[in-house]
């Protein structure tokens, strides 16, 4: 996530849209200069528990440190446990939320629900989510010449990340648990014409909904408020939208994480967008890898970096313009997935050494670190 977003008011900036609509029609227009963002919104203050409901669990993550090649110090957290020291597993409970995005007569006579969208006419866009290697482990993963194993995508990218380290310590893994929880319902999202509207799709066949990003997290945020006793800081709460693309200043956001408070004691949330539309920005897994990818290796949004193009360590956002958006195909349950790839700890300076191989990226597809360093 490159980009940061100074007030909730920049995020309702308006957008260039061409649509015609009455009371009783509505015709689909076109985005005007659309590109592919990952923008992150202001972090939220603490939830202000009430006396003696305070959880006492926080997210699962460590702490660790590296000398930039501008000789600067550079600290940071991430989830899970430290690779050098951890040979176990870690497990986060993570609750997937669906988003349904509901536009009304004068913005697009739409529905987009994850819920009941189907994919190849068989699951829901939910049930393809939890089969697909965000969540099934059931893929073995390669890079930088090395099999890194079979397992989560996520998991088997930061055992890459520190090989120097996992190739002996071969139990460390940093898991996704895929939990549900029946008290937490569908978040069903009402868009005004003044926030949004279903236009057709920039990158792709079909049409998507469109919302301004400062009121789509508002509603997350007090969703998670609403549901604290459940979604918890020890918890992953993944907000997942179907054809949706959210705007600030412009289009076309696939996704963000975000958090309330500050580590580490702080309740870390991720949100992404599934698109269905062949080879369309956020096509399937696309965003959603790129943001767990994100919050796994900056959960709080705060991990500093001395890069020009990235002043915090967001894995994502240096490929998310290569081609096909920076995926990879991934075939498993009779589903090709696109994951995105995501540069490894050594594009922000840290000894390369670290990293399978001295790779800069999962798939190879980074050949230099990032300017400034």
């Amino acid at each position: 996530m490159m980009k940061r977003v100074a007030s909730l008011g920049m995020l309702a900036a308006a957008l260039t849209l061409s649509f015609a609509a009455d009371a009783g029609s509505y015709t689909p227009g076109t985005i005007q200069g659309a590109k592919p963002m990952f923008v992150n919104p202001p972090r939220w203050p603490a939830i202000e528990y009430k006396k003696g409901e305070e959880p006492t669990a926080q997210l699962s993550q460590w702490n660790g440190s590296f000398t930039d090649l501008t000789n600067k110090t550079i600290t940071y957290t991430m989830v899970g446990a430290d690779p050098s020291t951890s040979n176990a597993a870690t497990h986060v409970t993570t609750y997937v939320i669906p988003v349904i995005m509901v536009y009304g007569s004068t913005n697009g006579n739409m529905t987009f629900d994850p819920t009941k969208a189907k994919v190849n006419k068989k699951k829901n866009v939910i049930a393809n989510l939890v089969a697909s290697p965000i969540f099934d482990d059931g893929y073995d993963f390669k890079s930088g010449g090395q099999d890194l194993g079979q397992g989560q995508y996520i998991d088997e990218y930061q055992r890459g990340n520190f090989w120097s380290h996992v190739s002996t310590n071969t139990g460390y893994h940093t898991i996704l648990d895929y939990t549900k929880a029946k008290k937490l319902k569908p978040l069903t999202i009402t868009v005004a014409s003044t926030q949004g509207q279903v236009m057709n799709n920039p990158f792709g066949a079909g049409v998507v909904g469109t919302m301004t990003q400062g009121a789509f997290d508002a509603a997350l945020h007090t969703y998670i408020t609403k549901n604290a006793k459940i979604i918890t800081p020890g918890v992953f709460p993944l907000f997942i939208s179907y054809d949706i693309y959210l705007t600030a200043g412009g289009c076309c956001i696939g996704g963000y994480h975000n958090a309330l408070g500050r580590q580490p004691a702080g309740q870390t949330y991720g949100y992404s967008t599934y698109v269905d539309s062949p080879g369309a920005f956020s096509e399937d897994i696309d965003a959603i890898s790129h943001e767990v990818g994100e919050w796994t290796d900056d959960p709080f949004v705060d991990n500093r970096v001395n890069c020009q193009d990235n002043n915090i360590m967001e894995n994502g956002d240096p490929l998310e313009n290569n081609v096909n958006y920076g995926t990879f195909q991934v075939k498993l349950n009779k589903f090709t997935y696109h994951p995105q790839s995501l540069v490894y700890i050594g594009y922000f300076g840290a000894p390369r050494s670290t990293e399978v191989d001295s790779w800069l990226a999962f798939e190879n597809d980074k050949s230099t670190v990032c300017p400034g360093q």
